[in-house]
């Protein structure tokens, strides 16, 4: 593996340096594919770095001020969403990334693989042919590929159900639109990853190329199909697009390395983002929506505001829209920069745009939506920068009210990190002005804050609070409210508060009415019981609780 023979930026740097520097790549067909073998994803231990960073001080922001929303807004009303402090600042002397210079020379005479569709092989209508039996499978793909809506999963029965090698059979128009509906996930994980890449897989072995976005989105899939990316996901991303530019000669795009970015920062491998971004400028790509957005996660996870600020400016004075996805990420940096009064303070401005404007819109719920508004909100970034007059109206129809995403990143801090219940329990209170339902990550959010700040005296997190926001996720799972389901966190988290606050007896209670409603697989099943012994090991806190301030048994 990467990791225990050169390091990850050693390596990346080295795969550059064997393509040219990346502008030459493989002219070599895929028809010649040699098939790399992936990284084993499940067996290398995770483990954390421990990383010091630079914490820049500067005076605490003012509460939320009176503040107008016109219904265009211009260029200082959208800086005003974000605090920016007055007096001296060190953001100029911040070793802030340079934005990329623009049309970079071009790559001469060098050849990579086009992705025109009159450039492609096998040619667009080519398949083999089939007989009648795979005729009818045919169609009953091509008429679920027609559904938007339809269950990826049931898109792949379909595939399979086609005669081996599979791939072959189609059209390239029909192989292009399976992978895209494959692509599109609410929430990556292993499973689905896995499902992407053995269609991948099939078109690799009938030596049918991918495009730049399909071989993305692969990326993308071994990058983000854990909630949390550590090493291990960074250096499979690295392996994945180092195939796709060294053996099948396809070179990345701004979207690829938009990928990279984001795991190296995710994983918190700093010095390779850097890295990363450093060949993002030497190619050329300019600096989009996403790229702006990660910034200001990146600058995030450093725990630097004064970056993340910077970021933000950087994106409105770069002409693109601001709304919920980048407030969002401004909020959720903050946080993470230990600055949560301005991180408030970008929630209650947004809070305040939305219930004082008239015709105020809120965030879409399906994911197609979402994806549609954010290639919206890309051509209209492109359309004020050639019509700098236009920037004003359509900055005013972008949506920057409150969405489910910001009350899950609001929840998990005062819930988790502050464990103050009270401002929790308002803003849960708030979601009704919104209309956004309940939803499973704030249950697990309630749940582990009980378990970290519960059991002790002069607490709100009491027991009889906790019986209270169990009841309703119960009753929720019995109502088949979307987005509420158990996995193995929220159970863990709910038995941990309950062995917290109550104490044994009342924790095996919760685990028969968890069972009676959740069926886990070997796996989870095996993950919960080691978790359960580990509590009925260990003290029990109904006999035991200390008292918060004198640490004296109660």
């Amino acid at each position: 593996m990467v990791s225990t023979t050169i390091g990850l930026e050693a390596w990346f740097i080295n795969s550059l340096a064997s393509a040219g520097n990346c502008r030459r790549h493989s002219t070599r067909s895929t028809q010649d594919h040699l098939a790399l073998q992936r990284p084993c994803l499940s067996t290398k231990g995770r483990r954390r770095s421990s990383l010091d960073f630079l914490r820049y001080k500067h005076g605490e922001p003012n509460p939320v001020q009176e503040f107008n929303f016109p219904e265009n807004r211009t260029r200082e009303e959208l800086l005003e969403l974000v605090d920016q402090y007055s007096g001296n600042s060190y953001t100029d002397q911040l070793p802030l990334i340079d934005l990329p210079k623009l049309y970079q020379p071009s790559d001469g005479p060098h050849l990579t693989v086009s992705d025109k569709p009159e450039d492609e092989w096998p040619p667009p209508h080519h398949a083999w042919p089939a007989d009648e039996s795979t005729k009818i499978k045919l169609q009953a793909l091509m008429i679920a590929l027609q559904d938007y809506s339809k269950d990826p999963q049931e898109i792949y029965q379909l595939y399979r159900a086609l005669p081996e090698p599979r791939a072959p059979y189609l059209e390239s128009r029909i192989r292009h639109k399976m992978l895209r509906h494959l692509s599109i996930m609410e929430r990556k994980d292993e499973h689905s990853m896995l499902r992407y890449l053995s269609v991948v897989d099939d078109m690799k072995g009938s030596a049918i190329p991918l495009s730049s976005a399909e071989w993305t989105s692969a990326v993308s899939f071994v990058a983000r199909y854990v909630p949390r990316s550590t090493e291990v996901e960074v250096e499979a991303a690295l392996h994945m697009w180092r195939e796709m530019e060294h053996v099948a000669g396809v070179r990345g795009s701004d979207a690829t390395f938009n990928v990279l970015f984001d795991v190296a920062c995710k994983a918190g491998k700093f010095v390779l983002a850097e890295m990363i971004y450093k060949e993002m400028e030497a190619r050329g790509f300019e600096f989009n929506r996403y790229h702006h957005v990660s910034m200001i996660f990146y600058y995030g996870l450093q725990k630097n505001g004064d970056g993340a600020r910077a970021a933000y400016k950087a994106l409105v004075e770069a002409g693109e829209m601001v709304d919920t996805v980048v407030l969002n990420a401004m909020i959720s940096a903050l946080f993470r920069a230990h600055e949560p009064t301005a991180a408030e303070n970008v929630y209650e401005r947004m809070k305040k745009a939305y219930l004082e404007r008239s015709g105020s819109k809120l965030q879409p719920r399906s994911l197609r939506d979402r994806r549609h508004i954010t290639q919206i909100l890309k051509e209209w970034a492109l359309i004020a920068k050639t019509n700098p007059n236009m920037k004003q109206e359509l900055q005013s129809r972008s949506i920057i009210a409150p969405d489910l995403d910001t009350f899950r990143i609001l929840v998990n801090y005062f819930a988790v990190e502050a464990g103050e219940l009270d401002k929790t329990a308002k803003f849960l209170e708030e979601m009704k002005w919104f209309h956004l339902p309940v939803h499973g990550a704030l249950f697990n959010a309630l749940l582990k804050g009980f378990a970290l700040h519960g059991g002790v005296r002069y607490t709100h997190w009491t027991e009889k609070r906790l019986e209270s926001v169990w009841r309703s996720l119960l009753e929720t799972l019995d109502d088949g409210v979307e987005g509420i389901y158990i996995s193995k966190w929220m159970a863990t988290w709910a038995l941990r508060a309950f062995a917290k606050c109550s104490g044994k007896s009342r924790t095996l209670v919760a685990w028969d009415e968890l069972k009676r409603k959740w069926k886990p697989g070997e796996e989870d099943m095996s993950f919960m019981m080691s978790n359960l012994r580990q509590i009925l090991q260990s003290a029990d806190t109904a006999q035991t609780r200390r008292d918060w301030v004198l640490g004296e048994p109660m």
